[in-house]
């Protein structure tokens, strides 16, 4: 299984950005997918997650302007980034968590997107 990230760029504070994760592979079932930040030398940090069932959580810095979303017949999850602020600047990591057939818990990242905001 393979995550691929897009989507990432640089915008003016108030813009927007879409970020995609197209999941490539198979896997038997998924539990939530979600994106995350991860600076050099700091905790993981959660930005927004989504699970199968379509529960969504996000942070409360981003919470009114993000929206994380899915699509399972084209295999993507998206993050919809509207009124970026500065401080949202970062590189953007997408997870998938699940389980193969046999039951055994998976735990898959794809590459980070860098989302650069400029005032």
């Amino acid at each position: 299984v393979q995550l691929q990230a897009s989507g990432g760029g640089l915008v003016q504070a108030g813009g927007s950005l879409r970020l995609s994760c197209v999941v490539s592979g198979t896997i038997f079932k998924i539990n939530d997918m979600g994106w995350y930040l991860q600076a050099p030398g700091k905790q993981r940090e959660l930005v927004a997650t989504i699970t199968s069932g379509g529960t969504t959580t996000y942070a409360d810095s981003v919470k009114g302007r993000f929206t994380i979303s899915r699509d399972s017949a084209k295999n993507t999850m998206y993050l919809q980034m509207n009124s970026l602020k500065p401080e949202d600047t970062d590189v953007y990591y997408c997870n998938l968590r699940g389980r193969t057939m046999f039951g055994r818990d998976v735990d898959y990242w794809g590459q980070g997107t860098q989302v650069t905001v400029s005032s």
